[in-house]
C-alpha cells in the first residue's frame, strides 16, 4: 500500500505526515514527529502507555492507525500544561514515569468530562493504564487532589523556605 498524506492537528498545529494507512499514530508520533512522551510499551494495547487524546478522549495510539487521526485534533502529553503534571510531581505519584503520560491524559479526559469524580470513576478512567511501579493509590489521589483544587505548589510557597509559623 503507498504513502499517503494525512493532515490533522497535533498539541494544537496543524499537521501534516506522510505514511502507509495502517501505521500506527504512535509509530508517526514517535519515529516521525519525534514526541517520544508517547510511550511504545506493549505495542498490544494492553499497557495504555501508547494513550493520546483524540478529539478529547484518550486512544490507544500503539492500535490506531493514523489514516483514522485525518482531520480530527490529536493531543499528546507535550501539548499540555496541566496542573495534573505539576501535582504527580508533588505527589510522587510515579516513580519511573514511563506510565505518567498515559496516565495524565487518561486523567485529563475523566476531568474534562467529570470535574469531581468519585475515587471508584478515577480507577475506572485509568483501569487501562498499567503502572508496574508505584501502584495505583498515589496516582488516584493525585488525580483526586487536582479534581479537588490541588496542592499549593512548592514554589508558591517558597522552594526551600520553611512555612511561616506564628506564634498564637
Amino acid at each position: 500500500m503507498p504513502s499517503e498524506v494525512f493532515e490533522f492537528e497535533l498539541n494544537g498545529r496543524a499537521t501534516e505526515v506522510m505514511a502507509k494507512p495502517m501505521v500506527t499514530l504512535g509509530h508517526v508520533l514517535r519515529e516521525q514527529l519525534r514526541l517520544t512522551a508517547t510511550k511504545a510499551g506493549c505495542r498490544q494495547g494492553g499497557c495504555g502507555s501508547c494513550t493520546v487524546l483524540v478529539d478529547g478522549e484518550p486512544v490507544l495510539s500503539c492500535l490506531l492507525p493514523v489514516a483514522n487521526v485525518a482531520g480530527r485534533n490529536v493531543t499528546t502529553v507535550e501539548g499540555i500544561d496541566d496542573p495534573l503534571q505539576r501535582i504527580f510531581h508533588e505527589r510522587f505519584a510515579v516513580q519511573c514515569g514511563f506510565c505518567a503520560p498515559g496516565m495524565i491524559l487518561a486523567a485529563r479526559a475523566l476531568l474534562d468530562r467529570n470535574p469531581s469524580p468519585s475515587r471508584d470513576e478515577i480507577a475506572e478512567a485509568i483501569a487501562g493504564n498499567v503502572c508496574r511501579c508505584t501502584g495505583y493509590e498515589s496516582i488516584i489521589d493525585a488525580i483526586a487532589a487536582s479534581a479537588a483544587g490541588g496542592l499549593p505548589s512548592i514554589s508558591d510557597r517558597g522552594a526551600g523556605r520553611p512555612a511561616e509559623v506564628t506564634d498564637s
